[in-house]
């Protein structure tokens, strides 16, 4: 007897709160628009059928460049609906990046605003397979279609001639491209099984309910919320640049909404929570603050929490495009556990792996790894690469062979595991740590320096903001060749911290001292003050180490040349 294929479809989670609770409202926007969530399961509903007859067939990827609004909610669950492919890029990813990807994904359809098809236009972006163009909101000479009419078309052929065939678990849903702030941009396959079992282990992992209220600060985040039940909050802000949000709207709108649940990049956390600490105001509302995209300061953490009522605490989720959620720690953990390890150059403790984790650590190697073995794992306490398997696992990298073997190692059973490109250990307690990226790791004379580790040392002067370990060109080994790196760290200080050139010297001097009292740290005596340190487009916290350590061997070029 042949077993048949389970189906599914992330737009189902919508279709049951329709059903459940049609009338709570499922997105709010700045501009007052609103949808109930039988409206948007219907709104969507049409919206697949009229994108079908548009001319995009199921499996058609399409490449969807819509800040969040209601159009974008809508849209994107259409898209799931109709069995269409929706690719995602970061605008804020460069001109440059964005050719790349698009060019990567070779899609079939575009779907965007009227300045994503001007630029689409301009930079010839997938010229060669885009067939089918559609505009939102304005400017509809650059495309075929407008979202009114694809969206009136669906509505007239309600019942008609448009029917869709559900999914299979591991059929591509999606295709999301990384961040790039560790080199290109890639994109991360999704299926349909990934997107259910995040929303599973979302609600199991934060305890989230039904009829909960999100303010929505991160567009994929976002998108997580009326699969979740909740209602989507769409604050007053850029949402390519987190770390300048003006404060007082976003707490404005927590408080105006009751909002239970706020998803922010730890620059978004920082921001709003130094202000607010400065104003006196708190969020008692909140049951949940859910920050990622790099580690957040322990400081940070305790500020946003003195802002919240009784036992609600700040989650920090570890993941990566690839893989999330990995594993979760909350602020009283940190604040009360953990964090007088991170000053002490341990790293910093992501938490407990979560229940569909499976979390190893292997030995750290920059070739691909094409079979597992437990004889690459290392003990406990010693720090490798973390190397993570489970249902929220991707398999691959949409048209990029190369970088999937870098990054995936096959089970004997055919599943795969994902080589997260970071280093960290577990303790003890089976806890995991994180030490910062592979490719960031400074390789001296004397062994390796690990980012994060080193980082966290320093970071504990009152003047600093925060400090990036990097690596200029050294001499070379004679002995194989071996490049060694010279460490240097770069310093961006508080806003507050005194200027010229007297404290600067004081304060290297001081870091320095800091840095003589730890084995791992001593040899670390060059410092170099940055104005503001380039940081990734998705979150604005992730450092561009890379781009750092250009700056730091130009500087120290022309220091030497006398220039």
């Amino acid at each position: 007897m042949i077993e048949a294929v389970q189906r599914l479809n992330i737009a189902d989670a919508l279709r049951e709160r329709a059903k459940s609770d049609p009338d709570q409202v499922a997105v709010l926007t700045p501009r007052g628009e609103t949808r109930t969530f039988g409206e948007l399961d219907r709104e969507s509903e049409a919206l697949a059928r009229g994108l079908v007859l548009a001319g995009i067939a199921p499996g058609t990827r399409t490449v969807l460049m819509v800040p969040p609004s209601v159009e974008f909610f809508a849209l994107t669950f259409a898209l799931f609906k109709a069995g269409i492919v929706p690719v995602v890029v970061d605008p804020g990813m460069g001109i440059r990046n964005l050719g790349i990807c698009l060019e990567e994904a070779a899609p079939g359809a575009f779907i965007g605003i009227g300045k994503a098809h001007l630029a689409r236009r301009l930079f010839r972006w997938a010229r060669d397979t885009v067939e089918t163009t559609i505009t939102v909101g304005g400017l509809s000479w650059l495309a075929q279609y407008e979202l009114r009419s694809v969206l009136a078309r669906g509505e007239r052929d309600d019942g008609g001639t448009v029917e869709f065939e559900t999914p299979g678990p591991d059929e591509l849903a999606a295709i999301l491209f990384t961040s790039g702030s560790t080199g290109a941009p890639k994109g991360a396959v999704y299926t349909h099984r990934i997107f259910t079992s995040q929303v599973r282990q979302l609600r199991e992992i934060f305890g989230i309910e039904p009829g909960e209220i999100d303010l929505c600060t991160f567009p994929l985040f976002a998108l997580f919320a009326p699969g979740l039940g909740m209602t989507a909050i769409v604050p007053e802000m850029d949402p390519t640049r987190p770390g300048r949000v003006d404060p007082p709207k976003i707490l404005d709108a927590i408080e105006h909404h009751g909002a239970t649940n706020l998803f922010g990049s730890p620059a978004l956390i920082r921001r709003v929570g130094d202000y607010a600490a400065r104003h006196d105001a708190k969020l008692p509302t909140l049951r949940r603050v859910i920050s990622a995209g790099a580690p957040v300061p322990a400081e940070t953490l305790a500020t946003f929490q003195s802002l919240l009522a009784d036992g609600v605490e700040v989650f920090t989720p570890y993941g990566a495009t690839e893989s999330l959620p990995v594993a979760c720690i909350g602020s009283h953990t940190v604040l009360g556990r953990t964090a007088a390890a991170t000053a002490d150059g341990r790293g910093v403790c992501v938490g407990h792996p979560v229940p569909s984790i499976d979390a190893t650590i292997i030995r750290v190697s920059d070739e691909p790894i094409a079979t597992w073995s437990d004889e690459l794992c290392v003990p406990t306490g010693e720090i490798g690469e973390i190397v993570v398997q489970g249902e929220v696992v991707t398999r691959e990298y949409y048209s990029r062979p190369e970088a999937t073997a870098l990054a995936k190692i096959q089970n004997a059973d055919g599943s795969v595991r994902h080589r997260m490109g970071d280093l960290g250990y577990f303790d003890e307690e089976g806890r995991l740590w994180f030490c910062g990226r592979k490719s960031h790791r400074v390789s001296t004379a004397n062994g390796d320096l690990y980012s994060v580790c080193c980082e966290g040392i320093f970071n504990v002067h009152p003047d600093v903001r925060r400090t990036a370990l990097v690596g200029v060109p050294g001499r070379e080994e004679t002995k194989g060749a071996t490049r060694v790196d010279e460490p240097v760290l770069c310093v961006e200080l508080e806003r507050s911290a005194p200027g010229g050139h007297a404290a600067r010297e004081r304060i290297a001097r001081e870091l320095r001292e800091i840095g003589a009292k730890y084995d791992t740290t001593a040899e670390i005596t060059e410092i170099l003050f940055h104005r503001e340190f380039p940081v990734d487009v998705r979150h604005n916290a992730k450092i561009f180490r890379e781009k750092l350590a250009e700056w730091a061997a130009a500087r120290r070029s022309r220091a030497r040349s006398g220039r």
